[in-house]
Parts: structure tokens; C-alpha cells; sequence
């Protein structure tokens, strides 16, 4: 210790009758080596690890509609295929999960794309959009015409949000229009939003998948004409 207050010219701990406590200069020389070791561990579990036994911290984003269906077959699989590893979920709105993922706040994600936007991006799944209208409602038609769509008032994403800006400019590009009564950031509002029969919305079937299947919900896929 002696020699860290003179190679820095400064204390970082005080010493009295009670014991020794930190001073300002002490809390930023502890704060910084506990980064300095996390980033030793990490380096290390890297250069040791392996690909028979791969080992170490991941974080994945995932939708709020997607981690429905996929977060628990996606923690079962971690636990019983890679028990050395660390998962860390973060779910939410698409929009902030995009931003995160460029920030580098992921290692990596689960993201809606169109069919033409895809690039470069591993497919998982493909889902159809669908108007989720509240219980009790008639049954529809098979399908629903986008020109038909101005006669639901909707809560849907934020206009950042994947989902939102795909159902957009799919309507626009057909010169039809939607009544977005309520933009929400929560997909489990808009959900009671709709099963309180307050409004209607347009999501993909894996984000209401348990209420379509308890019956307490209805869908119709979208018709693109």
C-alpha cells in the first residue's frame, strides 16, 4: 500500500484508532481495479475456453413478443448444453433493443426484419401480422383487407419499434391509413389494452400466443391487397 501511495502521490486510505477507511482517491483506485480484474477474468475465460466445453458470460436481447415463446426453451437449452455458460436476457420494444445492440450492450440479439431487410441476418422464424381484436368480438373473415383497417382504433409500438415501421410502410405503400388511437411502449399494456376490449392492435402471433391458446383472444391474418 505504501507503495501505491507513492507511485500515485496521493492516499487512498486513512488510518486511525478506529481501522482504515477510503478516501476519494482510495474509491477511484477501487472502482477501477475491480473493472481491470473483471476484464482479467474475462480475458482469461476467453483464452481457456474451448469449443468442446465453451464457457463465460453472454447477453442476449430478445422482443417482448418473441421472449414468450422463446425464452424458456432458450434457457432449457443454455442449462443442459452449455452449463459453463452465464446467459443474461434483456427483453423489450424493438426500438430500444436495436439501439442497445449497436451500442455494443449485447453480445447478440433476436430482431424483427422484413423478408427485404434481412441482410446479412440468421432467419429463425417468419410470422404474418395479425389484428387482435378483443374477446367476444364476431368472428371474422379469414383474412382482413388493409383497406378495411381505418375502422379499428389501435394501440400499437412506438413508430421506433420494428413491428410499427413494417405495418406502416407495408399500409402506406398501398395508399391506405390506420387510426393509432394509442402508442405504448409496453407490449403487455397493448395486450390488456385489447383483452379489456379498450382497442385493438396488429402484432405477430408469437407476442399473443398464450391468449390465443386459453381462447381469450381472437386473430385474423392481415390480407395485403
Amino acid at each position: 500500500m505504501r507503495q501505491l501511495e507513492e507511485g500515485f502521490g496521493t492516499q487512498p486510505l486513512v488510518r486511525d484508532r478506529t481501522g482504515v477507511s477510503l478516501t476519494a482517491s482510495g474509491d477511484k483506485l477501487l472502482e477501477r481495479a475491480r473493472i481491470i480484474l473483471k476484464e482479467i477474468q474475462l480475458t482469461e475465460a476467453e483464452l481457456t475456453n474451448s469449443v468442446a466445453a465453451p464457457s463465460g458470460e453472454v447477453t442476449i436481447g430478445i422482443p417482448s413478443g418473441a421472449a414468450r415463446v422463446l425464452s424458456g426453451p432458450l434457457i432449457e437449452s443454455v442449462r443442459s448444453e452449455l452449463p459453463r455458460i452465464s446467459l443474461k436476457m434483456i427483453e423489450g420494444m424493438t426500438g430500444p433493443l436495436e439501439e442497445w445492440m449497436a451500442g455494443g450492450r449485447f453480445n447478440l440479439a433476436v430482431l424483427y426484419r422484413t423478408a427485404e431487410s434481412v441482410g446479412k441476418m440468421t432467419v429463425l422464424a417468419r410470422e404474418e401480422f395479425c389484428l387482435v381484436v378483443p374477446p367476444g368480438q364476431p368472428p371474422f373473415e379469414e383474412s382482413i383487407r388493409l383497406a378495411d383497417l381505418h375502422a379499428f382504433p389501435l394501440a400499437v409500438p412506438m413508430r421506433n419499434n420494428n413491428v410499427r415501421r413494417s405495418v406502416a410502410d407495408v399500409v402506406a405503400q398501398h395508399g391506405c391509413v390506420l387510426d393509432v388511437r394509442f402508442e405504448v411502449d409496453s407490449l403487455s399494456t397493448i395486450i390488456d389494452m385489447v383483452m379489456e376490449g379498450k382497442a385493438y392492435s396488429i402484432l405477430t402471433p408469437s407476442a399473443i400466443q398464450k391468449e390465443a391458446c386459453k381462447a381469450r383472444s381472437a386473430r385474423s391474418r392481415l390480407l395485403i391487397r
